[in-house]
Order: structure tokens, then C-alpha cells, then sequence
């Protein structure tokens, strides 16, 4: 069962955000999410939280500057999801505009490097005879990879935006909000996020340094927003007020037509229109599109669209990218249909976490199957892979986990590891997301400890889904306008995009592709056309459904649509 429950909204708040000026509607949900002053909806750049929040950020600055100043030759090692691919793009961007000649790039392959700076990266960097050695998005977990660098001569700058281990690295210098000591008010920042505020002291640091001149001219930075408000949505981190200024200033400069040339691709691409640029495009058109290069192939091939200038060669590459998006979920279907098989025959979803592995599952699409069952069960679930094709039972699985908002599963697998030692290889993530390698031999032994580990951690209750709403919709704002004011604004993760509940006739029902529910709903004097995407329920004649407002565009027509999460009986 699923509860619905309405957030709850100051009155005050809403009135006062409505004579500031603000839409009624939007005042009404802003104040549902925290929202209480119009002075936190200011959308320019100068209200961006300064740079020199961030721990180590001068530092890093001074060894770029430095760096930059010696034509020292530089490094990237990227991370192989859109966050990493974004992050480095930023960093390649970024130093090549403020005259650093020699700037390179490594994507670990997910298979043969695992996560991250690892020894066997360094190995392959050494080759290219770097001198400074960043990493975006990884590095706060690589200590040996660190040494490694340092002991074949390399300066390391970490920046990364991971939570970290009981021991840090021992970089020249370490930018990440998440630190131990780090003070900077958003720790929800992003990797390209944290690259981008890296790239803001460096220009600074060179202004100091009277570097620009005018065969030099300083870089104008906001260009590479588009990016940032990219690599931010995909990763889905917490849209903060920080966070969505810079995915709100990135959105408002693909409307307006002012991207790189890979971005404008992966819309065209994705069939979708730049003008109408909102999250929605990031989270579930752009990103996934490049996280196919990460997932199938090389990530090479998604930052090499990122970073060329020439669009004829940006639109090939997303053409490849939509190929391997199409790959990617054709066998993200298939390993999404063997594990509910699995639910439905061991009935594993009535315990508190789910732990799943199937010998022949593709190591790079563990995570989304992991993203989808959790939705569909409402627990922890970490789905594994092995390692490399070539591993026998003996080898070592690799796990991607999804977890629900109660439980903290970095923390959960970190207390797993103090309590057995010998369980697992290593592990890393977030709250909500997180990585884990274990022994194959060991995978039944994991599943048990996972689970009690969830039992002990989390009350049953939580173990309930629950879909927050904002009530009813005013008659008068079901309507295009209102899908379209809505569409228009920032929400993802931790400002939630408005959902709406209400009871609805039911007209008329079928299933598209045997896989959609398509509805034709109705209330006294208004008619809808209503999709469940990935249910094939028997709907009764009248219910109380979740639902979102939405554009549907089809052969040149655009119509309102509700997008509908859940419904009940009424």
C-alpha cells in the first residue's frame, strides 16, 4: 500500500510570497517546500555562495595557477557517469580558456579499473607524463591510487563531492564540501558543481596574478552553466538554493540557445526542444544519454561530445549515444523483468532490503535495476554483477544500490563493514545511492546481514511507501498554461516537482505496448487524458489518483496530459 500525504503550507508564507509578486500557485508550492522569503528565489549569480567557503578551494586554486603559469602538463581522471563526463568537461573547458596548454583526460573502464583513481589508473596516466593530477567526481576514496600518483612524481588535487572514508588521501589538496572541516553551506553540491567552483578561484587566483591581458582575455565562466545544470540534475543530488541557481541559470542559457554544441546534439538527439530546456530533459533525456557511453562503452565518447566545438561531430556522437541509450534499456528491461521474476518467486520483498544477482546481468546497468525495483517494493535494494565476464564463483561482484529516504546506505553498508570485516571489498555512495564489492561466495551470507542491518536501522513503518502531495488542483489551473508555469520552474531532488492528487471518474482504459496504462478521466465539466507508465493494472470506475501535470506533444499537437504515479479505488 501506498500513503498519501498533503505538505503541509503556511498561509502567511503563501500570502506573503504572492504580494511579492510571485504566482499564486507557485507561492502556494514554494511554501510547501520550505520556501519563506522571496529573497530565496533570487535568480542572478551574485547571489551564488562564494568560492572561498570551500575548504582547500585557494589552495587548489594556487596549484592550477601555478601549474598553468609553468605549462606544467595536466590530467584529468574523470568519473564514467554524466556527473563525472560533465565535471571533466567543465575542467578541460575551464583550463584550456585561462591558457593552460597541456591538459589531458582518463576515463577508468568500469570493468578492468573499477571506481575511481585507482593503481592500475595510475599505471596508464603515467604514460602521459602528467605533472598535476585532478580528479572530478572521485579521488575521496582513492588513498592507494593518491600514493601511486605521488610516487611517480605527480601533484594530486582531489575534487570530488562523495562522503568520505575513516581515512583521506594524502593529495596536495582535497576540494570537497563533504570534508571534515569544511564549512561551505552547501553540501550538496555536485561533481561538476564542485569542478566549477574550483575553476571560479582559479580565475580569480590568475586575476590576482594580472594574467589576463589582451591577448589573453579572461574567460567568461557562466558559459559553462549548460554543464553544470546538466551534470547537477543527472546526479541527483539535492536541489539546495545553491544548487538550483546554477541549474537554473544553465536551463535559462539552453532556452535561450546559448550552448556548447554537445548539449544542443543530445537535445536533438533526444527529440527534445532546447526552448522548452527543463529538468525533465536533464534527468531523463540528456543524462541517460550520455550515462549509456559510461554504462556500455566508453565515456570517452560522451566528453569527447562535450568538449568539441564543431557540431557536425557533437550531433554524430549523440546519434551513437542514442544507440547505446536504446541498448541500455533494452537490457535494462530484461534484467529489470528477471528480477521481479525473483521477487515474485522468493516473495524477497516482504523483508526490509533486497539484495539481488544474476550470473549473466550486465555490471553497468545493475544500477539503474537496482533504482527500479526499489521504486516498485519501497526498499533498500542493491542489485550485483560480476566484476568481469572472465570471473569464476570465486571472483568478486559488484553491487549498485538504491535506497529509500529512511535509511542512509553508505552508513548501513559502513556499520556492515565494522561488524564483519571479512564481508566486503569495498564500498563507497551516498545516501541514497552507493557502490559495494563482495566475493561471489559470499553473496547469501550479504544478503542476510543487509537485511538485518536494514531491519535494525529502519522502523517497519518506513518501510511503507509514501507519495507526498500538494493536495487538490484549483478546477482553474488544469489547464496547458499551468503544465507549461510549471514546467518552467527548477525541482528534482529535494524540491520535489509538483504533485497533485484528486478523485476521478474513470471513462475509458487500455494498455499501450501491453506495458502503459492510458486513461480518459473525467470530473463534473472536464475531461483528461491520463498515462500510468509500466502498469498494466484493471483500473475501477472511479479513483483517487497522484497525479502530474504534463505537455503531451504528438505529430505537431501539444495537449494536457496527467502523468499519473499512483491511483486507488475511491
Amino acid at each position: 500500500m501506498t500513503r498519501l500525504i498533503q505538505r503541509p503550507v503556511s498561509t502567511p508564507i503563501v500570502r506573503k510570497l504572492t504580494d511579492a509578486g510571485l504566482h499564486p500557485l507557485l507561492a502556494r508550492l514554494y511554501a510547501a517546500r520550505g520556501i519563506s522569503s522571496p529573497a530565496e528565489l533570487k535568480n542572478d549569480l551574485g547571489t551564488l555562495l562564494p568560492p572561498e567557503g570551500l575548504k582547500g578551494i585557494q589552495e587548489a586554486a594556487e596549484l592550477l595557477a601555478d601549474g598553468i603559469e609553468a605549462g606544467a602538463r595536466m590530467v584529468i581522471v574523470a568519473d564514467y557517469d554524466c556527473d563525472g563526463a560533465t565535471a571533466c568537461a567543465v575542467g578541460l573547458r575551464a583550463l584550456r580558456s585561462m591558457g593552460a596548454r597541456e591538459v589531458h583526460y582518463f576515463v577508468p573502464d568500469r570493468a578492468i579499473h573499477g571506481y575511481g583513481l585507482s593503481p592500475s589508473v595510475v599505471e596508464e596516466i603515467a604514460g602521459l607524463e602528467a605533472e598535476i593530477l585532478i580528479t572530478v567526481d572521485n579521488g575521496i576514496a582513492s588513498v592507494e591510487g593518491v600514493a601511486a600518483a605521488q610516487a611517480l612524481g605527480m601533484s594530486v588535487l582531489v575534487t570530488d563531492h562523495h562522503l568520505p572514508g575513516d581515512a583521506l588521501p594524502t593529495a596536495e589538496v582535497i576540494v570537497n564540501p563533504n570534508q571534515s572541516g569544511c564549512c561551505f553551506a552547501s553540501k550538496a553540491l555536485a561533481g561538476v558543481g564542485v569542478m566549477f567552483y574550483v575553476a571560479l578561484a582559479l580565475r580569480a587566483e590568475l586575476r590576482q596574478r594580472q594574467w589576463f591581458n589582451t591577448e589573453r582575455p579572461e574567460p567568461n565562466l557562466g558559459n559553462l552553466l549548460d554543464l553544470v545544470a546538466l551534470g547537477t540534475v543527472a546526479d541527483v543530488v539535492r536541489l539546495d538554493a545553491n544548487n538550483r541557481l546554477l541549474v537554473r541559470q544553465g536551463i535559462t542559457r539552453m532556452r535561450t540557445g546559448r550552448m556548447h554544441a554537445g548539449i544542443k546534439a543530445l537535445f536533438a538527439a533526444a527529440g527534445r526542444d532546447p526552448a522548452r530546456a527543463n529538468t525533465f530533459d536533464m534527468g531523463f533525456a540528456l543524462g541517460p544519454r550520455l550515462n549509456a557511453a559510461g554504462r556500455l562503452a566508453d565515456m570517452a565518447l560522451g566528453i569527447e561530445c562535450l568538449i568539441t566545438d564543431d557540431y557536425a561531430r557533437a550531433f554524430n556522437i549523440a546519434v551513437e549515444l542514442d544507440k547505446l541509450n536504446r541498448e541500455r534499456r533494452n537490457i535494462e528491461e530484461e534484467m529489470r523483468e528477471a528480477a521481479l521474476a525473483t521477487l515474485d518467486a522468493t516473495r524477497i520483498d516482504e523483508g526490509p532490503a533486497i539484495s539481488l544477482f544474476e550470473p549473466e546481468w550486465h555490471l553497468g546497468v545493475v544500477g539503474i535495476v537496482a533504482g527500479r525495483i526499489k521504486d516498485k517494493a519501497h526498499r533498500p535494494t542493491i542489485a550485483f554483477a560480476r566484476a568481469s565476464e572472465t570471473d569464476d564463483a570465486n571472483g568478486e561482484l559488484k553491487g549498485s544500490g538504491r535506497s529509500i529516504p529512511a535509511l542512509h546506505l553508505r552508513d548501513a553498508l559502513d556499520l556492515i563493514t565494522k561488524r564483519h570485516p571479512d564481508l566486503i571489498v569495498r564500498f563507497g555512495g551516498h545516501a541514497m545511492a552507493a557502490g559495494v564489492t563482495i566475493r561471489e561466495a559470499d553473496f547469501p551470507r550479504f544478503r542476510k546481514i543487509f537485511a538485518d542491518t536494514v531491519a535494525e536501522l529502519v522502523p517497519e513503518s518506513e518501510l511503507q511507501r509514501t507519495l507526498e502531495t500538494d493536495g487538490a488542483l484549483e478546477a482553474g489551473y488544469m489547464s496547458m498554461e499551468t503544465a507549461r508555469l510549471l514546467d518552467a520552474e527548477i525541482w528534482g531532488q529535494g524540491f520535489a516537482a509538483p504533485l497533485f492528487e484528486d478523485v476521478f471518474q474513470v471513462d475509458k482504459q487500455r494498455l499501450l505496448k501491453d506495458r502503459h496504462l492510458k486513461l480518459q478521466l473525467s470530473k463534473p465539466g472536464m475531461v483528461f487524458d491520463a498515462i500510468q507508465f509500466n502498469c498494466a493494472e484493471s483500473v475501477p470506475d472511479k479513483i483517487r489518483a497522484a497525479y502530474r501535470l504534463s505537455v503531451n506533444e504528438y505529430q505537431g499537437v501539444s495537449s494536457l496530459q496527467l502523468m499519473l504515479e499512483y491511483f486507488e479505488p475511491a
